[in-house]
């Protein structure tokens, strides 16, 4: 069965974009969540054959490369299969689904905003655990990813690589190895946030020796064993990172409290 697909008029966003077309921000991916949401909603059933690559790019006024891409996408996510002859078909949904987000939430520094507030949630138990758990060896691999990054600002680097690996090592002194897959799926969606975050840090003398303190106050909690303070340090980093966005005028307050 070939069904056609009736686009969602999308939002204004600066300019109007023109009806039934999809404005030219990520166009793959805005395209596959609207495949997905099709296939979530039982528009798309599973068995159904997509139309196919020129129909879909004409449909949505797209290239056909951005149809590739996004049907790339829900391939890779399990919901498309290509079968060779006949087309692009409708999986059957599998019970265990992988975990992926919307990928809108990389649109605006308000929807970045969204999954800082994820990461702030999971990171207090994170660092509370690793205080738990920790051992000599993890201790030691957190302050080397301190210097880590003071080396990388002192280079003129941004630092978010070696922000996002000192994050990772911490999940990893919890000995669980799904904290560090956890946090490994989340780093496509914290890099954004993380480069707004260290360049508004970067314009600010005071933001950096702050960033430095709250890092330091977080690995003295673990290597002490520290449960309670790991936990509060942590948290409170992730709190203070959202006020100095505030403070530097990159998000409002409004913005921070949706």
């Amino acid at each position: 069965m070939t069904m056609s697909i009736g686009l969602v008029p999308q939002p204004p966003r600066r300019a109007a974009a023109p009806p039934g077309r999809l404005v030219a921000e990520r166009l793959s991916d805005r395209l596959a969540a609207l495949l997905a949401a099709q296939v979530e909603g039982g528009a798309l059933r599973p068995g159904d054959r997509l139309p196919t690559e020129a129909q879909l790019a004409a449909a949505h006024g797209v290239s056909r490369t951005v149809v590739r891409e996004a049907v790339h996408q829900l391939k890779s996510r399990g919901m498309l299969q290509s079968r060779q002859g006949s087309g692009v078909f409708v999986v059957e949904p599998d019970e265990n689904q992988p975990l992926a987000f919307d990928p809108s939430v990389l649109e605006s520094v308000e929807a970045v905003v969204h999954v800082v507030e994820v990461r702030r949630v999971l990171e207090g138990e994170i660092a509370a655990l690793a205080a738990q758990r920790a051992t000599r060896t993890q201790v030691a691999g957190l302050k080397r990813a301190l210097t880590a990054i003071d080396r990388a600002v002192a280079e003129g680097r941004d630092g978010v690589a070696e922000d996002l690996a000192f994050h990772r090592a911490i999940g990893e002194a919890t000995g669980n190895p799904q904290f560090s897959r956890l946090l490994g799926f989340l780093e496509q969606y914290l890099r954004e946030g993380m480069r707004i975050t260290r360049g508004n840090e970067a314009r600010r003398r005071d933001f950096m020796e702050q960033v430095r303190r709250e890092h330091r106050a977080i690995v003295e909690a673990i290597a002490a064993h520290d449960v309670v303070a790991a936990r509060r340090n942590a948290t409170e980093h992730i709190l203070h990172g959202e006020r100095r966005l505030e403070e530097g005028g990159v998000i409002t307050r409004k913005a921070r409290r949706r």
